[in-house]
């Protein structure tokens, strides 16, 4: 009889262990994005922004940082943080269509046209030191995150993300 239980605990182990890593395979892929600048007192630069021809992303004095830089694709979440002392940030996903290409930007605005691009979901305006959370479904593909604040694109606030099949 020992051997019996013992048996039905060991197939009910190994049954438990298959059904959880079956859910940890469905699970949502968690990039962690840090927003971060050199301080609102440095000075912005321009022309930083994707695609831009001769770009020199080592005088950013903002940026994104990612990880992991690639994920399966499904759902997707990723945890934002705003790592500026002193700056509003905030992260939009953009889907890259056309990857290499500038995104449609307006001048007069000094941002990107979020409506012309692409924008699949945005975790807005994060007040230095804050959070925030995005869970958005993504397809295979290139992507670019990036901070919309007037001249924060600009002045290489983005990051590239892939989606793989």
């Amino acid at each position: 009889m020992k051997s019996i239980s013992r048996r039905a605990a060991l197939g009910l182990a190994a049954a438990m262990l298959m059904a959880g890593s079956a859910g940890a395979a469905q699970a949502a892929a968690v990039v962690q994005v840090s927003l971060w600048d050199k301080g609102a007192s440095a000075e912005m630069p321009t022309g930083l922004a994707y695609a831009t021809p001769g770009l020199d992303l080592a005088k950013a004095t903002m940026g994104i940082k990612v990880s992991p830089g690639a994920v399966k694709a499904g759902e997707v979440t990723f945890d934002v943080t705003n790592d500026s002392k002193d700056t509003v940030h905030e992260m939009i996903v953009m889907y890259l269509a056309d990857p290499g290409k500038p995104l449609p930007y307006v001048e007069a605005e000094n941002r990107v046209d979020e409506d012309k691009a692409g924008d699949k979901g945005e975790v807005s305006e994060l007040d230095p030191g804050k959070s925030g959370t995005l869970t958005v479904e993504l397809k295979a593909g290139k992507y670019l995150l990036i901070c919309n604040v007037p001249g924060h694109f600009g002045a290489g606030m983005w990051a590239e993300f892939t989606v793989d099949p």
